[in-house]
This record gives structure tokens, sequence and C-alpha cells, in this order.
């Protein structure tokens, strides 16, 4: 088992994003790098360029596994005039007239170690051959340690001295909201709320001596491939061949299972009361998948209010033992995110069945 030296507690991505975006706001903090550590496909290189989103600024992205340590450095030339060979910097790297924006070095452990020579000067002394990185840049940097099962050359004392660092890791709520945001197929997102634990399996996947295993860039994926126009044979095809054989078969079961306990569009179609009552999953699965299945099927506010209305009548599932007010109260929480998201806001406020929601929320709270 490979040791953990991350001697400093998790973050989640979104925590490390609204932190870098407070760094790079103060002038001072803004010279010092930071360090984003983390498995793969955690969303290290995406809330980098959130964050120069966020302020308008330009990023120069060096995926440093696919460059030559010249091309940091620079070409040298022989200077008559001078009679001094003197070095070019290259032109992927700000200029002077540049004066802010972010320099991210992506995959800085794994990078051959020459390369790295010249990445380190840049984050120690902001500075390679005779560049000189203008002030007002940051510098942020993103790899993988040894005990994520990646490729990583250990970073000494002396460099991990002058950055911040960051031990990012998924937090399942977070990536839930990223993938509501995506769109992603409602079936990954039931099936990752039931099994949080399958979000990232890096360390029963080493534990397994697995090359293929479950990542939170995998289910992307997985969601992309559910919602395509492939064959149900195909799909099986590409989610074993993205997150695994194991993976995929336990996926397999309960979306077996989601895609039993109801047809949204009936759903959204029957009457309030027996009607609707009568179509409601019996079993934890094809609740989750209901509910997510609702909210993607919410484009407007006629389905938005319809939903509103199947949710109220969640309590009527009677002699099951599932947790259902838990349920009624995310499957609420989601729709008001997705009414917020989606200019529908009047649907919430119009909804009796969200203000009886409400108001008995509230007398359970004050009971």
């Amino acid at each position: 088992m490979l040791s953990n030296p991350m001697n400093i507690p998790p973050i989640s991505i979104a925590g490390a994003k609204a932190a870098l975006v407070e760094q790079y706001g103060d002038p001072i903090l803004r010279r010092r790098a930071s360090m984003l550590w983390g498995t793969r496909g955690v969303g290290k290189s995406s809330i980098v360029r959130q964050v120069a989103e966020h302020f308008g600024i330009p990023l120069v992205d060096l995926r440093l596994t696919t460059i030559e340590p010249v091309d940091i450095r620079g070409a040298i030339y022989a200077d008559d005039t001078l009679a001094k060979t003197v070095w070019f910097p290259p032109e992927f790297l700000p200029s002077p007239d540049q004066h802010d924006g972010i320099l991210f070095l992506d995959e800085l452990t794994a990078a051959d170690q020459r390369l790295q020579i010249s990445a380190y000067s840049l984050i120690l002394d902001r500075r390679v051959g005779n560049y000189q990185l203008p002030d007002g840049w940051q510098v942020v940097a993103a790899g993988n340690a040894s005990f994520h099962g990646a490729i990583s050359h250990d970073m000494g004392t002396a460099l991990a001295d002058r950055m911040f660092h960051f031990n990012v890791q998924t937090v399942i709520d977070a990536f839930l909201a990223h993938a509501l945001e995506r769109n992603f197929a409602p079936e990954v997102m039931a099936y990752l709320k039931i099994r949080p634990d399958k979000l990232d399996d890096t360390q029963a996947q080493l534990a397994g001596e697995h090359l293929i295993g479950a990542s939170p860039r995998g289910w992307e994926d997985i969601s992309n491939v559910l919602k395509s126009s492939l064959s149900d044979g195909a799909k099986r095809v590409f989610v074993q061949g993205r997150i695994g054989a194991a993976n995929a078969a336990e996926f397999f079961g309960v979306l077996r299972e989601i895609q039993a306990g109801t047809d949204v569009i009936k759903l959204l179609a029957a009457r309030p009361g027996p009607e609707t009552a009568a179509l409601f999953p019996k079993s934890l699965d094809g609740l989750y998948g209901m509910t997510y299945g609702l909210l993607a099927a919410c484009v407007d506010g006629r389905t938005l209010a319809r939903a509103l209305e199947i949710v109220e009548q969640l309590p009527d599932i009677r002699g099951v033992p599932l947790p259902i007010r838990e349920i009624q109260t995310l499957a609420m929480e989601l729709l008001m995110q997705r009414a917020l998201s989606s200019g529908l806001e009047a649907a919430i406020l119009e909804s009796p069945s969200y203000h009886r929601y409400d108001e008995h929320r509230r007398e359970s709270q004050h009971a």
C-alpha cells in the first residue's frame, strides 16, 4: 500500500475554487504559487479555467507531460552585437505587456525531471533563464501523488515550502451539483446518490491492481453514453470499457431497478391523487431514479409545477420502509435549484404544492 504524505485536510473542488478566487484577488498572495493535489478526473484543471473566467483574465495552460524542457526555457541564439548567446523565451509565456493572468502548470509531478527544473524556476523565482513572469500573474500547478496510483516524481520539501497546497477530493454533493448543472443523465445522478462510494474507487482499483476504474471524469463519459443513440449492447460495452466490468455490472443492476421503478412521462401525465400514487416506485433505487428523472423533465413552468405536485404526494407511499421525507426534501431542494438556474422562479412562487410543503416543513421544525 502506497503511503499518503498529505498532512493537510481534504478540500472539495468547490472549496478549492473559492480559495483560488480569493487568493488571486489579493496582490500579495497572488505571487505565491499554489499546488492542487488530487486523483485523476477530480476537476483540478477545470477549476483553474473557471477562476480565469471569473476574473476575465488570460490563462496559459501548460500540460507538462507533452512538452520538452527547451519549450519552457526557450531557444538559444548568438547575438553578434553583444557577442553573447541569448535565450529567446517561448511565445506562450506571458509577455511584459500582459499584466495579469494565470499560468497553469498541469501534471507537474508526472513531467520529465529535466522539465521540472524549468517549471520549478517559474514557481520558486517566477523566472526561467532571462524570462521574468509579470508581477500580476499567478502560478497554479496540479498533479497526482504516488498514492493516487499515477506516475509521479517526489516533490522535495524545498519546493513544497514555496507553495500553498490543496488536498483536493471529490465530495459527492458537490459533484452532483456539478452534474445537475451539466445536465448529466438522471440515471447516473440517481446511481451516485445511492452509491456515493462509487464516484471514485481509486483505492479499490489500486488494491485490486486493476487498470480501469470509476472516476468523476469517467461518470461524465458514462452520462454521455447513456444519452447517446447507441444500442443497448453498445452502451454496455462502452460503460464496461470506461469504469471496469465489476462497476458496470453493479451499475446496470441498479439501472434496471431505476428504470423499472416508474415511467416519468406517465407520472407527469397522471392526475393528482390516487392515479399518481399508483405510479410511485416502491424501492429506494426507483425513488432516486424518479427524483432525478423528474428533474431532467422540468423544462418549463408547466412541468415544474406538475413535478412539485408529484413530490408533495410522496408521503402517500405507505407500508414500505423508505426515507420518504428525506427524499421529498431532496427533491424539493433540487427542483428549487432547477427553477433558480432556469429562470422558472415564478412556477415555485405560484405553486400551492410548494407552499403547503414549506408550511409543513416549518411546522415540523417548530414542533
